[in-house]
C-alpha cells in the first residue's frame, strides 16, 4: 500500500439542483404532451373522427415525450448539472422533431387517419 495514494472522490450533484433542472425541463415536456392531447381531441371530435391508425399515430405523440423524458432522466440524473441539462435538452429536441413529423403526417395523409 502506498502512502501517497488519494482515494477517488465522486462529485455528486445536490438533489435540489437535479429536481430544479428536471422540473424546469419537465414543464417543456409536459407542454409537448398537452399539445399532443389537444391535437388528438381536436381530430377525434371532428366531423369524420379517427380510425385505428389515427388513434395509434396521435396516441404515440402523447406517449413519446413521456418516454423520452424518463430515458433522459434515467441517463443523466447522476451526472453533473450541466450534462444533465444538455441531455434533457437533446431529448426535448428529439420530441420536437417527432412532433413535427406527426403534424406533417396528419396534414399530408390526413385522409388515412380519419373516418372511424
Amino acid at each position: 500500500m502506498t502512502t501517497g495514494s488519494v482515494p477517488a472522490t465522486r462529485h455528486r450533484t445536490p438533489t435540489w439542483l437535479v429536481a430544479t433542472v428536471a422540473g424546469a425541463f419537465g414543464l417543456f415536456y409536459a407542454y409537448a404532451v398537452w399539445v399532443a392531447v389537444g391535437h388528438l381531441v381536436t381530430q377525434a371530435t371532428g366531423v369524420q373522427g379517427l380510425n385505428g391508425a389515427g388513434w395509434a399515430v396521435l396516441g404515440s405523440a402523447i406517449v413519446f415525450p413521456i418516454l423520452v423524458f424518463a430515458a433522459a432522466f434515467a441517463l443523466g440524473y447522476r451526472r453533473r448539472a450541466g450534462a444533465f441539462a444538455l441531455l434533457l435538452l437533446a431529448g426535448l429536441g428529439l420530441v420536437a422533431v417527432f412532433w413535427l413529423n406527426i403534424l406533417s403526417y396528419s396534414i399530408t395523409a390526413g385522409g388515412s387517419l380519419l373516418g372511424g
